[in-house]
């Protein structure tokens, strides 16, 4: 009898742009290197222009209804599956000063989900939020998957040498309410140090862009699409290839240990 070679499991069935924006020192990149390498990095150069990284994550049933992500209210939704979806996340993470917002704009283009980056302990970065989600809608896919994220979440506790204050600048139902009118569909707070709250946030955006394929609101064949399925010419970057990891349900929803700045 003839060999049959069986056809080889894709490592993953969608690929999915992702920017991270916001401004300076804000932890973007801190919160690419925790999600993609798993490590914190105390310091860290300034970027120009934008850097690279990418991580497979879980989407759809049943990894939605052990997470409850994007299930109306909150509620996990229980749907039969035969396999687990894996979504590759394609991370642009831009530079956030001034200098270099006409490059990094450019990297808006085909982006399917964005993570707009906060420090909770400097109102000013908050403020600039509404000018990044306008540049972004400008020029990114209709539609684009945007989540708000207040890092540096474990220094809002430190007292301040005001009595009785904290380093908390933006208040957790500020950000809420700024969310409901932009229009953006969530608010996680994160510390890129402790890893708390990281793989929910990137797990949130492409929870939201699964079910828009599931919707049909993307064309996968679509070279200039945020969004590819696998096999179509999408994820064969020239060169060295990224790192890739994969990213468990245990992963998904444990807290990182110790504490931080970031």
């Amino acid at each position: 009898m003839p060999n049959i070679t069986p056809v080889p499991t894709p490592p993953w069935n969608y690929i999915a742009k992702l920017v991270c924006i916001g401004d300076s020192a804000t932890g973007k990149s801190s919160l690419t290197i925790r999600l993609c390498e798993g490590r914190f990095s105390a310091s860290h150069d300034v970027t120009i222009g934008v850097e690279f990284g990418s991580r497979i994550v879980p989407v759809g049933p049943p990894a939605n209804a052990s997470l409850g992500i994007g299930a109306p209210n909150g509620e996990a939704r229980h749907t039969n599956s035969a396999e687990q979806k894996k979504m590759k996340l394609s991370l642009w993470d831009t530079a956030g000063q001034e200098t270099y917002k006409s490059i990094t704009r450019s990297y808006f283009r085909g982006a399917s989900g964005a993570l707009l980056v906060f420090d909770i302990t400097r109102r000013s970065s908050f403020e600039s939020a509404t000018g990044w989600l306008n540049d972004l809608r400008q020029i990114a896919e209709e539609g684009i998957v945007v989540i708000l994220v207040g890092n540096k979440s474990d220094l809002a506790a430190q007292s301040t040498d005001v009595e009785g204050g904290t380093k908390r600048a933006v208040s957790k139902e500020e950000a809420e309410d700024w969310c409901r009118r932009e229009n953006v569909v969530k608010y996680v707070e994160t510390s890129a140090k402790s890893g708390e709250g990281v793989e929910q946030a990137f797990l949130e955006v492409a929870e939201r862009i699964y079910q828009n394929i599931e919707a049909g609101k993307y064309d996968l064949t679509d070279r200039r699409s945020g969004v590819k399925g696998y096999g179509t010419g999408a994820g064969r970057e020239k060169g060295k290839a990224p790192k890739t990891v994969n990213l468990t349900m245990n992963d998904a929803v444990k807290n990182g240990q110790g504490r931080g700045c970031c």
